[in-house]
């Protein structure tokens, strides 16, 4: 099996929503097509990734260094002993003359190009990518269905309460029976108002997260929390500036409820020191690492390797994207379910369009590789890049 050709493209994912710290209105998403000469019912496998929402395009550093590593890279070297591409060894390529530390776009880079290799690596063996990853990573076993809650409630320009609300009653009624929210872009106040808005919806506290964004200082964030702790929450998401460890296990110490964060840490290093110096629970935390975000699914196991040798169960991740990729290692190695945009960051967000979510839970195709083909928007921007 040999690559010979990548294709790169920047989409727009422009959207009038904001969270506490940024707005949409500019964002993009890289998009690569890594074809290969390997043919499976008469068609060349093509394997296929982009980037989460969250972060641009990563137009430079795809096609200035990590795809000619790739291109560059001696064919065989970059095999498995059956002959298939190694994604560890594609990773060891790419990552070839980068110095350790500063873990930043060039994680998003190389997450597009892994997501890729998965992809076309499990269309060659004719199989799902859960699928694949359970037998590979988990015994051969796979959940029966994923665990996903609808992640929205963004502040819009003129947005009120009552369309807050009826935004949650549109999640409600696609099958969702847990919905997250932002808070942390108004006054607290203005916020608790919001949220209590959005439980008289959803009906009970642990139908309902809250996310921060890193928006808050301690001070603040201990604030919040002494304020919606009697709500009974499904989470507090990322109350801090991700990187803030001594803070984040401050507020541990006031704050007894389910914390949430990790989405913006992007590599195993990172995740360790949040594990070793943040002060979360294993007991009842949730850790959001993306693996499209984060060096791709190749540093994601190493990343599980490490929390399991720290004592924390894949059931306490939940990753961020809202995607297919995510919810093919979800499902596939057996984590505690999956972040879902939906109607939001289209076409990249949501999942195969006949897998309908049922109280919150939803299944994923039988179909070879992560099943982009099976989400129609999605596959409209991917199409051109597989005919060249």
């Amino acid at each position: 099996m040999r690559i010979v050709a990548i294709r790169s493209i920047v989409s727009p994912i422009r959207s009038a929503i904001a969270n506490a710290y940024i707005d949409f209105s500019q964002m993009t998403a890289s998009v690569v097509a890594v074809v290969t000469d390997q043919v499976v019912d008469g068609k060349p496998v093509i394997g296929f990734g982009f980037n989460s929402n969250g972060r641009y395009a990563q137009k430079g550093l795809l096609e200035e260094r990590f795809i000619p590593r790739l291109q560059l890279a001696d064919p065989q070297s970059l095999l498995d002993n059956d002959g298939l591409l190694s994604p560890a060894k594609c990773w060891a390529a790419m990552m070839k003359n980068e110095k350790p530390g500063g873990h930043g776009e060039r994680s998003v880079a190389v997450g597009v190009l892994d997501m890729a290799l998965w992809d076309a690596v499990a269309k060659a063996k004719r199989l799902p990518l859960w699928k694949l990853l359970a037998d590979r990573y988990n015994g051969g076993q796979a959940d029966a269905r994923a665990w996903v809650y609808a992640a929205g409630g963004y502040y819009y320009p003129g947005k009120d309460l009552e369309q807050l609300q009826d935004e949650m009653k549109r999640y409600l009624d696609l099958g969702y029976s847990c919905v997250k929210m932002k808070i942390g872009g108004v006054p607290l106040a203005d916020d608790l108002r919001r949220i209590e808005a959005v439980l008289r919806i959803v009906g009970k506290g642990e139908r309902l997260a809250v996310d921060v964004n890193g928006r808050y200082e301690l001070k603040e964030a201990i604030a919040c929390g002494e304020a919606i702790a009697g709500y009974g929450l499904r989470w507090y998401e990322e109350p801090l500036d991700p990187l803030d460890y001594l803070a984040h296990a401050a507020l541990a110490t006031h704050y007894a409820p389910p914390l949430a964060t990790g989405e913006n840490l992007f590599s195993m290093q990172d995740a360790r020191n949040l594990i070793r110096h943040g002060g979360l629970r294993p007991d009842r935390d949730i850790l959001q690492f993306d693996p499209a975000l984060s060096y791709g699914l190749v540093e994601y196991l190493r990343t599980l390797d490490m929390l399991r040798a720290n004592g924390w169960s894949p059931r306490r991740c939940v990753p961020h994207g809202g995607h297919q990729f995510a919810l093919n290692i979800a499902v596939g190695l057996g984590l505690g379910g999956n972040e879902s945009y939906p109607q939001v960051f289209a076409p990249f967000g949501g999942f195969a369009d006949d897998c309908p979510v049922e109280d919150s839970r939803v299944r994923l195709p039988d179909v070879p590789g992560i099943g982009f083909e099976r989400k129609a928007d999605l596959w409209a921007v991917m199409k051109p890049l597989a005919e060249g």
